[in-house]
């Protein structure tokens, strides 16, 4: 049982769940004290010590049947309780039946007897089947229909149906037949799933016994590669990585209280003692950065978009103010929604009422809706920053309303996914937006991203 007990673990692993050694001997642990008597006592047990995180409940879930299933499936002798008229009318049904279906004679023998397939069986099949070349389990489904086509299970279903016809044909009564349709579903439901059970634990066993594969770090994953998980993850870590973005600032910040000698003031000031240095200057301590965001929350800027807004407002201690817009045909101001929640709820609501459309989007014309409506927002201490790729579908850029906003504010920055050799192709206008700009931080991953704004807490 312990060796068991540690292939389910590293089986645990290479899935992605996170299982220290001592968590590992914490199980071991637990399980000696409650015993394996009780099933799901054990169970609880293993989830207990092993599963810290919600999202790994699901694998812990879907491995522990492989590792600690029923190995025989629940069947029953459909012959049972036959009166022998019965009995010889299934033998000539079947015999009847055969003369089609010699192939097939040993899997309805075990319909009707209640025999699940033996290890033998299930071992040469999946050979038949190239159960050694699955490498993941995703190819499970895929596995399980090659084996259920080499043991001829596509063909349970018609088997029972004809043999059922043969019976009434021969005069069994309608009950009987109910019974025997009941019985026979029940049996090839439990050879489907003892092959199931079989495919899964085989190939959890093979995951098991090889090392995992690394997993890039997800901060250098590019946004257009996240998985669903991927950016699950992200959201719940994005706290984490603001708060250490903070202690860049705060250690900034008191370094510059204590202070860096400013030469050019120091002289000034001491010019009345014949520059001899008895009163000591300091340069300007650390602004905090005033921050107008406008972010594209189109398809393709969608995850850049709602980390740089999250990772902000987390940092509010760290800014001046900001006012946020966003924008895919049209401008929207959601600075007010932040006010209102925190920021994990905020850009939920954000990103639920303003949906992605198809090839709809429009800088230009948000621009102008800006310049209309929101230009106030900009004075010489305002640092704007533009996150999108510069694709405007063909529609009018509008450069001279983001040079009006570049020559208005302290600077204008991009934040851009895209590298520069995609500037200028198909409808990107970056190739004119880029000279009217202080300039341009390539985005494309987390880390990228986090570099970008904490630059920008930097320079104030």
């Amino acid at each position: 049982m312990n060796q068991r007990m540690v292939e389910f673990i590293r089986a645990l692993r290479a899935a992605g769940v996170r299982i220290s050694l001592a968590e590992s001997i914490d199980a071991m642990h637990g399980v000696d004290a409650v015993g394996i008597q009780d099933r799901e006592t054990f169970r609880a047990a293993m989830k207990t010590t092993l599963v810290k995180e919600a999202r790994d409940q699901a694998a812990f879930e879907y491995f522990f049947p492989l590792f600690f299933g029923a190995s025989q499936p629940d069947m029953q002798d459909a012959t049972d309780g036959m009166t022998p008229e019965q009995q010889q009318m299934m033998q000539q049904a079947m015999q009847a039946l055969m003369g089609n279906m010699q192939a097939l004679q040993q899997l309805l023998n075990q319909l009707m007897r209640g025999q699940p397939f033996s290890q033998q069986d299930l071992d040469q099949a999946a050979e038949r089947a190239g159960m050694d070349q699955a490498s993941n389990m995703n190819q499970r489904p895929y596995m399980e229909r090659r084996m259920q086509r080499q043991l001829n299970m596509q063909q349970m279903q018609q088997m029972i149906e004809q043999l059922l016809e043969q019976l009434s044909q021969m005069g069994m009564d309608g009950r009987s037949l109910q019974e025997l349709r009941d019985m026979l579903e029940q049996n090839a439901e439990g050879l489907s799933e003892q092959v199931s059970q079989y495919t899964g634990a085989s190939m959890a066993e093979r995951m098991a016994d090889s090392e995992p594969e690394p997993k890039p770090d997800l901060m250098d994953v590019p946004f257009t590669r996240l998985s669903d998980d991927d950016v699950q993850h992200i959201r719940e870590e994005i706290r984490r990585l603001a708060a250490r973005l903070r202690s860049r600032a705060a250690l900034r910040q008191k370094r510059a209280r204590v202070g860096t000698l400013d030469p050019r003031r120091m002289m000034r000031a001491n010019m009345k003692y014949d520059a001899v240095p008895i009163e000591l200057r300091f340069k300007t301590h650390h602004v905090k950065p005033a921050l107008v965001l406008i972010c594209d929350v189109s398809t393709s800027m969608r995850y850049c978009a709602e980390f740089l807004l999250t990772l902000i407002y987390e940092l509010q201690d760290q800014v001046a103010r900001t006012h946020s817009f966003v924008f895919i045909g049209d401008l929207t101001d959601i600075s007010m929604v932040f006010e209102e929640h925190d920021p994990q709820d905020a850009i939920e609501k954000v990103l639920t009422d303003n949906r992605p459309g198809y090839y709809n989007t429009d800088l230009g014309n948000s621009m102008n809706t800006f310049r209309e409506d929101h230009m106030s927002c900009i004075n010489s201490r305002t640092t704007v920053i533009i996150v999108g790729d510069g694709r405007n579908n063909y529609n009018d850029p509008r450069i001279d309303i983001v040079q009006e906003v570049w020559r208005k504010s302290r600077r204008l920055l991009w934040f851009n996914p895209e590298p520069v050799s995609q500037w200028g192709s198909g409808d990107s206008d970056m190739q004119q937006y880029a000279p009217v700009s202080n300039g341009v931080h390539r985005v494309s991953n987390l880390r990228e991203l986090a570099a970008a704004v904490d630059k920008i807490l930097s320079d104030g």
